[in-house]
């Protein structure tokens, strides 16, 4: 459902509703959360790990690389709430806990946050958003009429393939981190390398060692599937199927989060598979705002953009990926005629 005022009393202004947010002390830092967010992923991740060398050699064991794909998502938010300074306020210890769950799941931490900056400023913008320039998609007619070859044929199909493309994400995360890495486009590359190779070998020397060949194979494609879908999923609601803002547009901070972002509604479980990211305009409009605070966050959003008359989008969960495989095929539908 999209909500909007039947009208607008006084122009809104970014700095107002960042008053309200600080009055309300949304964006002070909330370690005692955290440090039971981190807790539980180290019992998670402990007892994955556990449950991995006491079954040994079994095909059970693809219910545990099942396990570990949710157990790896959640230690990837963690990065992404590093990332944004969430869980400290310093620079150095979220750089810390960044870097080292990048290295827990293979992710250059450095080229994430480098990417996912530039998104934040410039969500679903044509020309500057790394997240809708994506070779084998495309989130606007003009982008899908500058496809060309097979990329031209898998845009031309992209609602149906989208999903069993999110199967190959995880793998893609890995490559983008080791090139990015060894490309010297992060701030400390000799880490990155350091750390990506050590998780390759760990994570090949584990699976090796506990089971057969074949196992082992399937176990690392239960697994990177599983992880990839499930980041794949938190993260398509958010602005996909949202405006594409055409090259050359400028809007101040407050509109272009607002236009461009999507809001989920659920409950708890909802919240903890998406990571806090089904609050997504509040999360735009506040990127250190600490995860626990947005739902709080996002009460007070939502008020203010119906205060003020500004387009604020809220749906369920369902919806959202409706929504977004709606206008992946509709975008597309040139190339089918």
């Amino acid at each position: 459902m999209t909500v909007r005022s039947s009208g607008s009393r006084t122009e809104p202004t970014f700095a107002e509703l960042t008053a309200r947010i600080k009055a309300a002390g949304l964006l002070r830092r909330r370690p005692g959360v955290y440090a039971t967010v981190l807790g539980t992923n180290v019992l998670l991740l402990a007892g994955t790990v556990t449950a991995f060398v006491l079954l040994g050699p079994s095909w059970w064991q693809l219910v545990t690389a099942a396990v570990l794909g949710v157990v790896t998502t959640q230690l990837a938010f963690v990065g992404h709430d590093a990332g944004h300074r969430q869980i400290f306020a310093g620079r150095r210890a979220n750089d810390v806990v960044g870097h080292l769950h990048g290295a827990l799941v293979g992710m250059s931490f450095g080229a994430w946050v480098v990417k996912h900056n530039t998104h934040h400023a410039s969500p679903n913008h044509a020309d500057a958003d790394p997240d809708i320039d994506i070779p084998v998609l495309a989130f606007s007619v003009e982008q899908a009429a500058d496809r060309r070859g097979f990329a031209r044929w898998a845009v031309a199909h992209q609602a149906f393939l989208f999903l069993p493309l999110l199967l190959l994400e995880g793998w893609n995360l890995h490559l983008v981190a080791f090139q990015e890495a060894l490309r010297r486009r992060v701030p400390r590359p000799r880490l990155e390398i350091a750390l990506l190779t050590a998780h390759v070998l760990g994570y090949l020397a584990a699976v090796l060692l506990v089971l057969t060949p074949w196992q082992a194979v399937a176990f690392v494609l239960v697994h990177q599937a599983v992880w990839g879908v499930a980041m794949g999923l938190a993260f398509a609601p958010n602005h996909k199927g949202m405006p594409v803002l055409p090259r050359g547009t400028q809007l101040d901070h407050l509109h272009k989060q607002v236009l461009t972002s999507r809001d989920v509604r659920g409950g708890r479980v909802l919240g903890y598979l998406l990571g806090g990211l089904e609050h997504q305009v509040t999360h735009h409009l506040f990127p250190r705002m600490p995860r626990p605070n947005l739902a709080r966050g996002q009460v007070l959003v939502e008020a203010f953009c119906l205060e003020h008359g500004l387009p604020y989008t809220r749906v369920g969960a369902l919806d959202s990926y409706r929504q977004v495989l709606r206008h992946l095929h509709e975008v597309s539908a040139p190339l089918r005629a």
